[in-house]
């Protein structure tokens, strides 16, 4: 079968590699007939998360049909739609049966302590080959598959496999409640259905802080009020929004990648801070392939966590969702101890987040595709991927289709 597959930092081939096979009862084969680029991929391929062994297959969003179950597969036969939850999960240990599933005791081979297991990523999360190929093994299939209506379109599903339900965990650890003051950190497609997930849950006003126009006016057609970090100040100007207080909550979906302001006020003012943020890419991104704009990780990997902390209220509460390598130790936390913050961060719950989605849009009350900017055959995927790596106009979200 067709897979992309990586090879090393910078360094990623669609590859004719074996088919998967069921290789534990608790195992399901599924076709797959949607897959989707994240930003996560990215810093495997940039660098800025380190472990991935050579030959993995790289994606954990998916949508597809069962094609085969192992003899421990309850509930699933073959034939059936599917979402392919980015994480897996067993559904029966202490954290899955508390909804935790992100933390599932039993999915990651290396152990309880281990942490989350999700598709195509680094050994130390399990290095279970990924979704962006025609077929792909799942295991604890059981828990990790959810069924499929038949009125919900493969387009209209995707983004439930991760982006979505990732996004309402961050409002979610944001702790948002009506009324409540928001700001995105990162207007990515994360970003851009926290706004979403913001809203939902009850907040009053959202701003969105990034660096890309065409994000911002993705932002604004949601009613965020946006701010442009290479304009202004985002702190600065989310105090003046706030008059002076900050806001209730924050949702930080940038992660280890974060960019310095390239112009304007706080470009001269975050300038001081060179040597450190340096002293962090060569922490997080030991090894680097950088090819013209290609694959260059982020110059200010705490940038959006430093910016988080500061333009909060007082006792203001984070949700932390951006991707942030386990080498990276800084984190300003004399000022969020200093500010009685409340901090939450971590992988979403997949499986216990996302069935409530799903129904929000089966019943029509979500759409799901305007979100979608792109649609490419698997077979353009590594072309895909340099245009959504370089931030291309208009590239937020590519799905992808094998066989097409």
């Amino acid at each position: 079968m067709k897979a992309l597959v990586w090879h090393g930092e910078g360094d990623i081939r669609l590859d004719n590699v074996a088919d998967p096979a069921i290789q534990d009862p608790n195992d399901a084969i599924v076709r797959i007939t949607r897959s989707a680029i994240c930003g996560t991929d990215l810093h495997f391929i940039r660098g800025t998360m380190a472990g991935m062994r050579e030959g993995t297959i790289l994606g954990h969003e998916a949508v597809g049909v069962v094609e085969e179950v192992g003899a421990a597969v309850r509930g699933l036969t073959p034939g059936d739609r599917v979402i392919v939850c980015s994480t897996m999960s067993c559904g029966v240990c202490r954290y899955c049966r508390m909804g935790q599933t992100a933390q599932c005791d039993v999915a990651n081979p290396n152990g309880p302590q281990a942490g989350t297991c999700f598709f195509g990523g680094p050994a130390p999360t399990g290095s279970v080959d990924g979704l962006q190929a025609e077929y792909a093994r799942i295991p604890w299939a059981a828990n990790t598959l959810i069924p499929l209506p038949d009125k919900v379109s493969d387009d209209e599903a995707i983004l439930l496999s991760d982006i979505f339900a990732t996004a309402w965990f961050g409002a979610q650890l944001a702790g948002i409640t009506r009324g409540d003051t928001v700001a995105v950190y990162g207007a990515g497609i994360v970003g851009q259905l926290a706004i979403a997930s913001a809203y939902r849950q009850g907040a009053g006003r959202v701003w969105a802080v990034d660096g890309v126009e065409t994000r911002l006016v993705k932002a604004a057609e949601q009613k965020a009020e946006v701010i442009d970090f290479n304009r202004e100040d985002p702190v600065e100007a989310l105090m003046d929004a706030t008059m002076g207080v900050g806001v209730d909550a924050v949702i930080e979906a940038v992660g280890v990648d974060a960019q310095r302001p390239s112009s304007g006020p706080a470009a001269e003012k975050y300038a001081a801070q060179a040597e450190k943020f340096d002293a962090e890419v060569a922490q997080t991104a030991p090894e680097t392939n950088v090819q013209g704009e290609n694959w260059v990780p982020g110059d200010a990997p705490s940038l959006s966590a430093q910016w988080a902390v500061e333009s909060v209220a007082k006792y203001g509460r984070i949700g932390m969702i951006g991707v942030f390598s386990p080498d990276l130790t800084s984190f300003p936390i004399g000022q969020a101890t200093n500010k009685n913050l409340t901090l939450r961060a971590g992988n979403c719950d997949h499986r216990s987040v996302t069935p409530p989605l799903l129904d929000l849009v089966a019943g029509g009350l979500f759409d799901t595709t305007p979100f979608i900017t792109q649609q490419e055959p698997l077979t353009d995927a590594v072309d895909a991927y340099l245009s959504f790596d370089r931030r291309d106009e208009g590239w937020l979200k590519t799905v992808l289709t094998p066989g097409s």
